[in-house]
């Protein structure tokens, strides 16, 4: 005599089951790959930031990469040193010598320094000013100084100072590149900080013609050039472009002699902020004041 139909069905599904189940268990068995649990603990002691800084997608990855010997603590950049130390003394291992690298900014040309010619009354973003006839600056590979790049920093690394500048504060920054991909004028770089010699222009005139633009400019003076030691320096398309292959050559002494402080020695914060009354308005050329 059979039993109830409900009773049937649920046999059997009960019994397809725990055939299943126990096929899943066998071949969970067979084909688990071990993984190291110091990449949990390693893990958790990572800032979980996920700004993929260090060179792999994520704090994870970071940790698989440290923990396979792949990668040094010190290649997080968001980590502070006492932190660094927690995950060599955890793992045994040799912290690394950190080179923290942050993002520069390859203009000088603020309110005070920049010609005005115009003033910009769109949407009030750099991308937006860059598309409009490269917005109101005489120089248009300049900063526009309406602040994409603060916007697009999470980790408020980096303000506007009065002079209009992006302020970028060493501590916090841990060249995550957004600010690189968000500049309209690719002004951005993310540098080592022992690379200290920075030619602070991206000028893209003839000497004289950048000067009249903008006090800060590069004018291809060339005497920057000549008091560097040889190959550090050299003038590409009316520019000095500093060769970083040869960094321990650089020193503080290729400023001496540039008639308008383009090239600058940086040790930590780039810019400062500016002195009271800084001028807001923008230099206006003589011309103009001229026919004013």
């Amino acid at each position: 005599m059979s039993g109830s139909p409900i009773i049937d069905s649920a046999l059997i599904l009960g019994s397809v089951g725990l055939f299943f189940g126990f096929l899943i268990a066998l071949v969970n068995k067979k084909f688990k790959v071990w993984e190291d649990p110091r990449i949990d603990a390693v893990d958790e002691l990572l800032p979980g930031t996920n700004c993929g800084a260090c060179g792999v997608p994520g704090c994870r990855a970071f940790a698989e990469a440290v923990v396979s010997g792949k990668q040094e603590p010190s290649g997080c950049t968001v980590m502070g040193v006492d932190d660094i130390d927690d995950v060599a003394s955890y793992l045994g291992v040799n912290a690394g010598a950190a080179n923290k690298r942050v993002a520069r900014l390859l203009c000088a040309g603020g309110y005070e320094e920049a010609v005005q010619h115009s003033d910009y009354a769109g949407y009030a973003t750099c991308k937006a000013a860059a598309a409009v006839a490269g917005g109101g600056k005489g120089c248009t590979w300049g900063c526009l100084s309406l602040a994409d790049c603060e916007s697009s920093c999470l980790l408020d690394a980096i303000y506007m100072n009065e002079n209009g500048l992006p302020v970028v504060v060493p501590e916090r920054c841990t060249a995550c590149s957004d600010c690189v991909e968000t500049c309209p004028n690719d002004l951005f770089v993310l540098m080592p900080m022992d690379q200290k010699l920075i030619v602070q222009c991206r000028n893209l005139l003839n000497g004289n013609a950048a000067e009249d633009l903008c006090k800060v400019a590069c004018n291809a003076c060339n005497k920057c050039v000549a008091d560097s030691e040889p190959g550090v320096i050299e003038i590409q398309n009316d520019l000095a472009v500093i060769d970083y292959e040869k960094n321990s050559l650089t020193s503080p002494q290729a400023l001496t002699r540039c008639p308008t402080n383009a090239i600058v020695w940086v040790e930590g914060q780039q810019f400062k902020e500016s002195s009271p009354g800084s001028v807001k308005t923008g230099r206006v050329l003589e011309q103009e004041k001229q026919v004013a």
